[in-house]
């Protein structure tokens, strides 16, 4: 009975081994990309003290630009005809320096829930990037972003990417940097609307 037990063991350690003796001779597992040693070789390109020590002016969002409702026709502020709400979950920015000015790549990443008037289909969502040097207006884009939602029951996640900011490279640092959400002013009712 015991001579049962000892087999399956000696050979499952067997196979233990092999394997282990297969993967010895590799500088890592295929899990973790040792396979290809090409892939794991460091860079050589060195990060200059310059870059280290650059000014790259953080991305802030206002109050009231972080969330989008949109609505079914002529539901607008009534939640059962709520079509869905995106929200920007992160904000953040890549900056370099080229001929003395200083490039930054603003992205804006976020969610869209589908509401009870959800449905799927492409949506448009107005996401608006804006510079500020001290108290001017240096860049203000607005896109239009699409989104894709196939399932009117799950959330879908989306990226903005403005790479197009370019400014002479500042001396000081005053450059503040907004993201959000801008639906433009406020619809104007009909005077003789009830």
């Amino acid at each position: 009975m015991a001579d049962r037990r000892i087999v399956p063991g000696l050979m499952l350690a067997g196979f233990m081994l092999a394997a282990a003796g297969c993967q010895s001779g590799d500088s890592g597992s295929a899990l973790l990309g040792g396979g290809n040693k090409e892939a794991t070789k460091p860079s050589t390109k060195k990060v200059l003290e310059s870059e280290l020590r650059g000014y790259c002016p953080l991305v802030n969002l206002r109050d009231g630009t972080a969330y989008f409702n949109s609505y079914a026709k002529g539901g607008q502020d009534d939640p059962s005809k709520l079509s869905y709400q995106a929200s920007i979950a992160d904000v953040t920015r890549a900056c370099t320096r080229s001929g003395g000015m200083l490039n930054i790549n603003v992205a804006v990443a976020g969610k869209v829930v589908p509401g009870p008037a959800g449905a799927s289909g492409t949506i448009t969502m107005p996401v608006r990037v804006v510079v500020m040097q001290g108290d001017t207006i240096v860049y203000s884009e607005l896109k239009k972003h699409q989104v894709a939602v196939s399932d009117p029951s799950a959330a879908t996640q989306f990226v903005v990417n403005d790479p197009n900011i370019s400014l002479p490279d500042p001396t000081v640092r005053n450059i503040r940097i907004y993201a959000g959400f801008d639906e433009g002013p406020p619809k104007k009712k009909a005077a003789n609307a009830e």
